[in-house]
């Protein structure tokens, strides 16, 4: 089905990208080699093929750039508990003081995020209390509720020893924040098992998982081909597991994610021939939106974030690829910027018009969620097809399973 409008794109039905998924068919851990899952490939003519995943070197076309996400999963879900004994979970979303990930982390008496809060109701009044171990360090971590909004609340963490950041305090306090659909609680392995392999800036509250399969041997295999590699950051938020409730896409909100691309790269995307491949629907958000800022530069437009349904827009001025990133390129040497900060909005489905990315390693999504939407945009709407190849030949699906390769 082709989409000719912004109108005709938000009248799209999500139950036209539901398929059946049997729980055993859900992965519930990885394989104990992350290289030897299963990797579909999707041909341009949409021919399909099985392989295992680590001959991706050997599928990718030599004048490709690999591009991944090296966002870190954060130990989020931090569980206290009352003096009346009652359990409150606190999950953490974003940093609001200070804002910025890193500045925040870095904190070393206390910061304040955005959190979803369990049990909320018991949580009235009052502070939380949870003495720790840092090391040899005793502390003792303070939890105020400060801001209660619609869906969340703004939590203010404060601790006692000014030795301690607040990344080594979640990291003792707080567990993984594994997908809820694997309907299981966290293992002591998933604090290795939900990392890639290139993950190295923290902040996400779940793993960029089609990077979950590349192993340190795929990487020296992908550098011996000379195909180069190159890091993004999209700090992926808990709004990738909300599940479009509406009938049509237009009325489903999209999450707001942070992103973080280097001057580097940026230069790269304006002169390169070759072929940016993105692994992931996290890389692929951030490369496709990179365009849309150049864009919005061109308008003079502000640029802190990306909207919705702005790649869609009938004023949208469309430039060539490369134009897109020099205007980048020259705003942040106006600003002599080392990096673009910004947040994207930005909803890929059938009739999104591809801009940066020529390819992309992804996984086996859920039923009708915005990432299934994403790579039916890519595939001009043969997704269905590959999906019931994967279920014939036993691929398994989500976070901990199989992979595919569409070029």
């Amino acid at each position: 089905m082709q989409y000719e409008s912004i109108m005709n794109i938000t009248d799209i039905k999500i139950e036209e990208f539901n398929y059946p998924l049997p729980d055993d068919r859900i992965a519930k851990h990885p394989l104990a080699n992350r290289d030897e899952c299963l990797l579909l490939v999707r041909n341009s003519d949409g021919m399909l093929s099985k392989h295992k995943f680590y001959e991706l070197p050997g599928l990718l076309p030599k004048d490709a750039m690999l591009i991944y996400n090296n966002t870190k999963v954060i130990n989020a879900r931090i569980r206290m508990t009352k003096p009346s004994g009652a359990s409150i979970e606190i999950f953490c979303l974003e940093p609001v003081t200070p804002a910025d990930y890193a500045v925040s982390f870095a904190q070393t008496s206390g910061c304040s995020w955005l959190c979803f809060v369990g049990n909320s109701k018991r949580w009235k009044s009052g502070d939380l209390m949870l003495p720790l171990t840092v090391g040899s360090q005793a502390v003792n971590l303070t939890a105020t509720r400060i801001e209660k909004q619609e869906n969340a609340s703004i939590v203010q963490f404060s601790w006692d020893n000014p030795e301690v950041t607040f990344s080594e305090i979640i990291d003792v306090a707080g567990e993984i924040p594994i997908p809820p659909y694997l309907n299981r609680h966290t293992e002591p392995s998933d604090s290795s098992d939900y990392q890639t392999v290139f993950s190295h800036i923290e902040g996400s509250v779940a793993a960029p998982t089609a990077g979950l399969h590349f192993t340190d041997k795929v990487l020296e295999d992908i550098d011996r081909l000379r195909i180069p590699r190159r890091e993004l950051t999209l700090h992926v938020g808990a709004g990738t597991f909300q599940p479009v409730k509406s009938d049509t896409i237009g009325s489903h909100m999209m999450h707001s994610e942070f992103i973080s691309v280097s001057k580097a790269l940026v230069e790269d995307l304006a002169t390169t021939e070759r072929k940016p491949f993105a692994v992931g629907t996290t890389s692929v958000r951030t490369l496709e939106s990179l365009y849309h800022i150049g864009c919005m530069l061109e308008e003079g437009v502000e640029i802190n974030e990306v909207p919705q349904w702005y790649p869609y827009s009938g004023t949208h001025p469309n430039l060539p690829m490369r134009d897109a990133m020099r205007n980048i390129v020259k705003y942040l040497e106006r600003n002599n910027l080392t990096k673009l900060v910004a947040s994207t909005r930005i909803i890929i489905a059938p009739g999104y018009n591809y801009k940066v990315v020529k390819g992309i390693v992804t996984n086996f999504h859920q039923p009708q969620s915005t990432l299934l939407l994403l790579v039916s945009a890519f595939t001009r709407g043969d997704w269905r097809n590959m999906y019931d190849f994967a279920l014939q030949n036993e691929f398994r699906f989500l976070s901990y399973g199989d992979a595919c390769l569409l070029l």
